[in-house]
Formats: C-alpha cells, sequence, structure tokens
C-alpha cells in the first residue's frame, strides 16, 4: 500500500451558530478492506446545512459536512477487490451499515433496521469516532461503500449524482418509469433539474410543476417536453387523471391533494423532499377512489447507486453546477436558503490548499 498520510484538511461548524471554518484532522489508517481516496470535489447540499446548524437536533460536533465526493483513490487495503491506485470514485451519503438485517441484505442499506452510518454525523459500527465528510482533503472508506465513476469528464458536475442524483433515480427506477409512461417532476431546484434529466433519459414524457414562471425555458432546456404552473387552476386541470407516476421534490410544506388528483387510477406520487414541518393531510377519498398511491423514497443503495452512476455516464448526464472555493462555503449557504443557485454548488477541493 502506498504510503498514505492521514493528517486532514477540512473545513467544519464547531457550534450550531459558528460559520464553517478551517479545520485538521486525523483520518483513520486505512485498515485490509479500506480505500483510501483523495476527494477533488464535493457537491453541497441543503442537508450540509441543516447539519452545520443543527436543525435537525442531531449533530455531533465538530461537524464536517459533505456527502456527494468524486476522488482519486491513493491507497488500498490488502484485501480490497474492486479499486486500485489512480481509480476515479465516488462516496455518497452512506460509509457504513450493520450489513446483517433484511434491507442490507437485499442491497438496500438506506433502510438498515439499525441505521446506517451516514457520511458524516455518524459513529460507525463496532465503534469508532463521529464520522467526517467530504469538506475534507481526504477520506477513508470500506470498499463496499465505495463507487466506481466512470464519467469521462466534467466529474465536478458528477459529484451531485451521489446524493441528488440517485435520490431522484432511485424512485423513477423503483416505479419502472420508462416509454410511454407520463411523469411528473414537482419542483426545478437540485433534486427537480436532475429528476427531469433522468425521467426524459428513462423515454417518459416529463412534465415540471412550478410556482415559477421564469423556469419554463430552463425545464425545457433540461429535457422537460412540457411545463405547468402549479398555481395556475385551469393549467392543473387541463392534466387531471393523467400521470403514471410523480415525483415531488419539494422540500417546503405544500398541499398535495392537487397533485394527488392529476394521478391516474393506482398512479403513485413519491415525496423525497424533507420539509421542516409536515405537509398538511392529503384528503383520503384523493386517494381512495383512484386507488392511488402518495409514497416516500430514500437516496438508494450502493448496487443502485452504482447502476445510477453508470446509467449517467451512458447518457451523458450530470448535474448543473456552479463550482466554488472552499473558502465561499458559508456565502453559499447563504445563497442556498434563498434558492440561488443553478442547481447545485460544487466545491473544487484544491481550494483548501
Amino acid at each position: 500500500m502506498t504510503q498514505y498520510k492521514p493528517q486532514t484538511r477540512a473545513y467544519a461548524a464547531l457550534k450550531a451558530t459558528d460559520p464553517l471554518a478551517p479545520y485538521s484532522f486525523e483520518r483513520r489508517m486505512p485498515g485490509a478492506s479500506d480505500v483510501a481516496i483523495e476527494i477533488l470535489f464535493c457537491g453541497v447540499c441543503h442537508s450540509d446545512l441543516h447539519t452545520a446548524r443543527n436543525e435537525w437536533h442531531n449533530t455531533i460536533y465538530p461537524s464536517v459536512p459533505g456527502h456527494e465526493i468524486v476522488g482519486k483513490v491513493v491507497a488500498v487495503g490488502s484485501a480490497v477487490k474492486k479499486f486500485k491506485e489512480g481509480d476515479t470514485v465516488g462516496v455518497g451519503c452512506m460509509v457504513d451499515s450493520c450489513q446483517t438485517c433484511a434491507s442490507c441484505a437485499e442491497g438496500l442499506e438506506q433502510y438498515c433496521e439499525k441505521g446506517f452510518t451516514g457520511t458524516y454525523n455518524g459513529p460507525l459500527y463496532g465503534g469508532g469516532e463521529n464520522t467526517y465528510g467530504g469538506y475534507s482533503s481526504s477520506i477513508v472508506v470500506d470498499e463496499k461503500f465505495v463507487l466506481s465513476v466512470s464519467h469521462k469528464d466534467q466529474l465536478a458536475a458528477v459529484a451531485p449524482l451521489l446524493c441528488a442524483g440517485i435520490t431522484t433515480y432511485s424512485p423513477l427506477h423503483q416505479w419502472k418509469v420508462g416509454k410511454g409512461h407520463k411523469v411528473g417532476i414537482v419542483g426545478l431546484g437540485g433534486l427537480g433539474h436532475m429528476g427531469v434529466k433522468i425521467a426524459a433519459a428513462m423515454g417518459a414524457h416529463v412534465v415540471l410543476f412550478t410556482t415559477s414562471p421564469g423556469k419554463k425555458e430552463d425545464a425545457l432546456r433540461l429535457g422537460a417536453h412540457e411545463v405547468v404552473i402549479s398555481k395556475n387552476e385551469a393549467e392543473m386541470a387541463a392534466h387531471a387523471s393523467s400521470f403514471d407516476f410523480i415525483l415531488n421534490t419539494v422540500a417546503a410544506p405544500h398541499n398535495l391533494d392537487a397533485f394527488i388528483a392529476l394521478l391516474k387510477r393506482d398512479g403513485t406520487m413519491t415525496l423525497v423532499g424533507a420539509p421542516d414541518s409536515p405537509h398538511p393531510s392529503p384528503n383520503v377519498f384523493g386517494l381512495i377512489m383512484g386507488r392511488r398511491r402518495l409514497a416516500g423514497s430514500l437516496i438508494g443503495g450502493i448496487a443502485e447507486t452504482q447502476e445510477m452512476l453508470d446509467f449517467c455516464a451512458k447518457h451523458g448526464i450530470v448535474s448543473d453546477i456552479e463550482m466554488i472555493r472552499m473558502d465561499e462555503i458559508n456565502g453559499a449557504y447563504e445563497r442556498m436558503l434563498k434558492s440561488d443557485v443553478k442547481y447545485r454548488f460544487v466545491i473544487d477541493m484544491a481550494s483548501l490548499a
């Protein structure tokens, strides 16, 4: 194994009210099944902000966020089979799970019955310190949770696929979206823009729902076939009972009934946005009368995430990004709160130097 130096540069939040600031720590030395990765790019997810500011009331400080990681392998343990030094790889939202429950056995580690270990803000199984994420110069991860990146270029724009990409791909795949299907995507943000691209690549007729008329041109550019202004009752009514599937990416509480009414009999709307307070309860008759389904979905398992990366590479899909330096992260958080990004910030980790 190539000599690996565990000293790691990073940006961290030391408490909820502090801005992120330079921080250094030591990664573990790679064990037999570990892969050591030099991080090249890390996407910025809204979950990073929630965690840094303890908005979910579960943050362990110091907190080094970041779970949309693309990098190069710099060392591998003696038992590693899938990766070698120099490989381009990714790490997403998980770095460990119990590996013994029914969900893990089925390759659905995100639903681990004992709880998966997040790439940041979570202790490892079998003991270990708080996990530190991708706002750092390097990371060490068990090879089971390392992903192969086959994109040849635009690696910075690949990084958000490790969260935003799999969060939208997984429900589209689970509900077998494909040719001949009419699919709605609610919201055109970091998640929604990936949903549009992926659903279109799967062959569906894609309709983007937005409250912002100014987003129409961009939605069409990204692959939507139609755009509906969801505040316009006439536009909504024109699509009543016509959708096979709706992917709702909006993370703010809103009335779900208007979208449930657009589903065909046996149609499904899946929620992937996580609001900080509950949605108003849907009218149960809207579900009963059409045997419609309201569902939820959480990221994806490791095998499905690899499938998503390969699918996106095959179809030339990456995220639309704005590159930032590491020292611009606090300003990026404030802009993210105002939805002032198209559509994902990505940190150039070379700027840590």
